[in-house]
């Protein structure tokens, strides 16, 4: 098989970079490991309505709830209240991944893009040193895909990345281990997303509560990989939903890792553009990383399309992704992981006092910049802690 371009992973940052190409007349292949695109969920599904809106147009299918907020509560079960508009990339829509993946599939196929799944990628085709395309298995049959170019959107395992010699290792404490329930419980708060802080609860992490309608929400919790033991974070998820949801019942569940390491060096090779949680594009502090994959993904086509068409696929010619995404996704991945490194060496007690020093300040309509100024204001450790952050 030929093409001009191969993406490796049909999530929303591949088959936006799948569709990006293919609208710029690259003939365009899109594979995926699994037989089902979508499934399983690895995500709390949350996403802004307005970063979505401004990529695609959000159909009533994709959605399983619109939120009016998040309410955040500090280990003392002390409450903060954020609109939606102004709570961050995650809060607006709890999509249905499971439709919304495989509708942007569709997008890519509906516009050039060749869509195969159950075609997993073995590794990359070679000659003479320069990369041909890639060595893949598909339905139990060999295949060899030859492409000049390649897209690995393959999640936070990504094995493109290593086999292009990117560097993506991730250390303990740069990923968060991870376990989500698909909950149905009465007292699920519909109207909110929620999250829970606390190391009794969470060592260096957090709980969350993403509302999908009908008194279901995806209950989900993160641990940092240095303050975890294998099955940790199950254990905690179960302490945590038979306190807070003593009547929970589980209807899935999922387990996985979220890397929360800040930008990696790069994200390019001879023929290698890396998209999403393969190029650690993930918000460090939150888990965060939809919107993040998809606008990656449109740059990623952007720059295939353009680096073919000046027939210069090498890292050199591929910069321009580099440029592009770092001086916009990359200033906020940065800064998250500032956050995220200084949190998670706060105590409760800590983490009570800042949250407690906003009791009297009206944060419903401040977006995180905004109340990260408000608490510099009243807690003067924070200001001397992040001093060399621009706010």
């Amino acid at each position: 098989m030929k093409c001009d371009l191969a993406v490796v992973g049909a999530g929303p940052g591949g088959s936006m970079a799948a569709k990006t190409a293919a609208q710029a007349g690259l003939e365009v292949v899109l594979i995926e490991k699994r037989q089902e695109i979508g499934d399983p969920v690895r995500c709390a599904e949350g996403v802004s309505k307005r970063g979505l809106s401004d990529m695609v147009k959000p159909e009533p299918r994709w959605i399983s709830a619109e939120v009016r907020g998040a309410r955040i509560y500090a280990p003392d079960g002390t409450s903060i209240v954020m609109s939606e508009d102004k709570s961050g990339t995650e809060v607006g829509y709890v999509l249905e991944r499971k439709i919304f993946d495989r509708a942007l599939a569709m997008e890519a196929a509906r516009a050039g893009a060749r869509v195969m799944v159950k075609t997993r990628a073995l590794g990359l085709l070679r000659k003479n040193g320069t990369l041909k395309g890639l060595q893949a298995m598909c339905m139990g049959e060999s295949l060899q895909i030859e492409a000049p170019l390649i897209i690995g959107a393959d999640g936070v395992e990504s094995k493109v990345g290593r086999w292009a010699g990117i560097d993506t290792a991730l250390k303990l404490k740069d990923i968060e281990s991870c376990a989500q329930f698909l909950l149905q419980d009465n007292s699920i708060d519909d109207q909110y997303c929620e999250f829970f802080l606390g190391n009794s609860i969470a060592p260096a992490g957090y709980v969350w509560a993403f509302p999908k309608g009908e008194n279901l929400a995806n209950v989900g919790l993160g641990i940092l990989g240095s303050r975890s033991r294998p099955g940790e974070a199950v254990r905690l998820l179960k302490e945590f939903v038979k306190t807070r949801y003593p009547e929970g019942k589980v209807v899935e569940m999922v387990v996985g890792g979220d890397p929360c390491s800040g930008p990696i060096e790069s994200t390019t090779a001879d023929g290698v553009m890396l998209v999403g949680d393969a190029a650690r594009q993930t918000d460090a502090l939150t888990g965060g990383g939809i919107l993040n994959a998809m606008q990656a993904g449109i740059i990623a086509g952007d720059v295939a399309a353009k680096a073919l068409a000046a027939g210069d696929v090498s890292r050199t010619g591929l910069r321009e992704y580099e440029t592009r995404w770092r001086e916009t996704l990359g200033r906020h991945i940065a800064r998250s992981f500032e956050f995220k490194e200084f949190f998670i060496k706060l105590t409760d007690d800590e983490l009570n006092q800042l949250i407690g020093s906003l009791r009297n300040e009206d944060v419903s309509n401040m977006d995180l910049r905004a109340m990260l100024k408000v608490l510099f204001r009243l807690n003067p450790k924070l200001r001397w802690e992040l001093r060399h952050l621009v706010i």
